[in-house]
Order: C-alpha cells, then structure tokens, then sequence
C-alpha cells in the first residue's frame, strides 16, 4: 500500500476520532447541564414544599384561634340569652 493511502487512511481515523471525542465531550456537557437543571429544580421544590409548609402551620393556627374565639363567643352568647331569659321571667 502508498506512503500516501496510509497516510490519508490514518488521518481520516485520526479525524473520526477526533469527531468521536467532540461529540461524546458535547454529550457529557449537556448531561451536566440537564443535571444542573434537575437539581436546580429540586431545589426550588424543596423551598415550595417548606414555604407550603410553613404557610399550613400558620394556616392551621389560625385556625385553631378561630375555634377557640368562636368556642368563647358561643359561651358567651349563651350565658347573655341565659342572663336575658332570667329578666324576663321575673
């Protein structure tokens, strides 16, 4: 075989696997960007899910005082409509 064929033979390997190193180096960067991307997100959803969270604990809270206030207003509207009914029968 020509010093000539060889040589081309060889550089067109030598560029196909330069090409193949490109393309699998171009791959591994986008699967780190996708994975970046994944995490970000993660990230964000665990700051929704504590922001969420924190917002219930408030939210229940609330109410909670709201039954009690109501709890209180009940009894005391019962104690006025008892109060009222004793002037009455008098």
């Amino acid at each position: 075989m020509p010093v000539d064929k060889i040589l081309n033979a060889a550089l067109s390997e030598l560029r196909d696997a330069v090409n193949g190193l490109e393309n699998a180096i171009d791959m591994r960067m986008e699967r780190q960007r996708e994975a970046a991307d994944v995490e970000n997100e993660v990230r964000r959803v665990h700051a929704d899910r504590a922001r969420l969270a924190q917002e219930l604990d408030q939210a229940e809270f609330r109410a909670n005082r709201l039954e009690e206030v109501n709890r209180e207003v009940s009894r005391r509207l019962v104690t006025a409509m008892e109060t009222i009914r004793a002037v009455l029968d008098r």
